[in-house]
This record gives C-alpha cells, sequence and structure tokens, in this order.
C-alpha cells in the first residue's frame, strides 16, 4: 500500500511525540497534503534554499527537518523573504514539511543521546528529567577512559562535521574529564544544573559571552566544569541518521536521506 503523509506523520508522533515538545516549540507539519503520497523523505537540520531545493532536485515528498521554520511568527510569506520562498518552492514542487525540534530532544534516542553515545558515555541520564526517567533535556555520563579536556576537544572533531568554528574551549588544555554533561544545540540555560556543575565538562553550543564568562568566574571560586562550545548544526546533525534509521524501519517502502549539506552559517574563519 502506498505511504501517505499522514502515515508518516503517525510515525513521527510515535518516534517523537508532541507532548515532548516545549510550549514555546513549533513542531510537526509545516505544509503539505496530508492525504499526499510520499515515497522519498530528505532529512536536514535546517529549513534553507539549499536543502529545500537538494530535497526537490531529489523528487523527495517530504522534508523532515529539526529546525522548524516558523517557530518565530511572520508577517508574510512573500517571494522576497526567504521563508516565503523556502515555502513557495516547497508547495510548488508538492514537497511537505515537517519539523521535529524538542520533541526530538528529549527522547531516548534524541539529539543529546546521540551525541553521547558517539562518545561512548556510560551511565547515561538526562540533565532535565521529562517524561520518564529516560527522557528529557541534555545528557550526563561517564567516558568509558579518562581522558583530558584536549584530548576531549580533538575526539569531538573528528566525531562532528567540520565547521568554519571549529571547537572553543575554556580550561585546563590537560585537566582531568571522566564526567560529561552536554546539550546538543543551545544549552546555555543548563549551566547552573547541579548536574553541570559537577560534571568535568559541559559540551553544548552558542554560549554567549557574559553567561559563560561568569560561569567560568565562579568556577575559579568555586566549582565547575571546563566548557566546550561546538557547533549548533554539527551537535544536531549527527541525529539526522539516527532518525533516518528510525523512519526506515517504520516506512519500509520509503526512501529515506540524510542531507550532507552544511547549514552551519558561517562560512570561514580567521585566526589572529
Amino acid at each position: 500500500m502506498a505511504t501517505t503523509l499522514t502515515d508518516i506523520l503517525n510515525v513521527t508522533e510515535q518516534l517523537w511525540p508532541r507532548s515532548g515538545a516545549e510550549s514555546w516549540d513549533a513542531v510537526g507539519l509545516v505544509s503539505g497534503d496530508p492525504a499526499a503520497v510520499v515515497t522519498k523523505i530528505t532529512l536536514a537540520v535546517d529549513a534553507v534554499l539549499d536543502t529545500v531545493d537538494e530535497a526537490i532536485s531529489s523528487s523527495a515528498g517530504l522534508l523532515l527537518t529539526h529546525h522548524p521554520l516558523l517557530l518565530r511568527g511572520v508577517t508574510t510569506v512573500a517571494e522576497d523573504r526567504y521563508k516565503g520562498a523556502v515555502l513557495a518552492r516547497l508547495i510548488r514542487a508538492n514537497c511537505a514539511l515537517i519539523a521535529a525540534h524538542t520533541n526530538a530532544d528529549v527522547v531516548e534516542t534524541g539529539t543529546s543521546a546521540t551525541l553521547a553515545a558517539r562518545l561512548a558515555l556510560t551511565g547515561v541520564r538526562p540533565l532535565v528529567v521529562g517524561e520518564g526517567s529516560e527522557r528529557g533535556i541534555g545528557r550526563v555520563g561517564t567516558l568509558p577512559t579518562p581522558t583530558t579536556l584536549g584530548r576531549l576537544a580533538r575526539t569531538l572533531a573528528d566525531i562532528l562535521p567540520p565547521t568554519a568554528g571549529g571547537i572553543r574551549a575554556a580550561g585546563d588544555y590537560d585537566g582531568p574529564v571522566s564526567t560529561v554533561a552536554l546539550c546538543a544545540g543551545a544549552g546555555d540555560a543548563y549551566l547552573s544544573l547541579p548536574e553541570v556543575l559537577a560534571a568535568d565538562v559541559y559540551i553544548t553550543s552558542d554560549l554567549r559571552h557574559h553567561p559563560a564568562s561568569d560561569f567560568r568566574e565562579n568556577a575559579k571560586i568555586g566549582a565547575g566544569p571546563a566548557l566546550l562550545d561546538v557547533s549548533h548544526w554539527a551537535s544536531e546533525w549527527l541525529w539526522l541518521d539516527t532518525a533516518a534509521e528510525q523512519l526506515r524501519a517504520a516506512l519500509p517502502g520509503v526512501t529515506v536521506t540524510v542531507s550532507e549539506l552544511r547549514t552551519d552559517p558561517w562560512d570561514f574563519l580567521v585566526v589572529q
């Protein structure tokens, strides 16, 4: 039997229930006919012009992204604005758009869990426990073999897809690291969590100057982990392979591909 967009929505609800999304989030079907037949899905972190064109050129009937296109309100979808152009191109090509964002962060195989698995962390548990003991935002666990901050940064560089910004570190290069707290994507909201403060290092993205500076200064007179700031896109891109495997298992008649396009916003870095 043909697979419809409604069938896929039912699968995504099982994998990443909408009930797990934060109240401010905008997940689920963004555009598309629920009755449309879908034979190919393209996965990407962002719904941007390049990933949309890639999905359309491969005849995908669905672009499934991690980041919602319409997270913040818009007053126009005119095609001289990128969001309007994205929607227009998708609609003309009969390619639907679905977002699985914070509802895909909190599950047992979500974005942070995927990064924790790639680091081979043991005793993994959520930073912020959600629905069930294995669900929640972020992860904390122990490295199978203790290492140093510098070596862990190198390991992350090998695991994550390359970006212009690379990996920024705050802490002693040779400082010992065993316990790791992490949050794929932007995670400075969790800097003050006891589980983060008790770790040897906190890995996340989009760390701003003042929160990071305050955190490191407080660590000098108290306690606190080193920081590793990685690309937001790269830290979440790893999850796409996990999501693709789950979709292939649930939808055997549908071809599922992962976009290799880099949608990190930065193109190059000048080192001073």
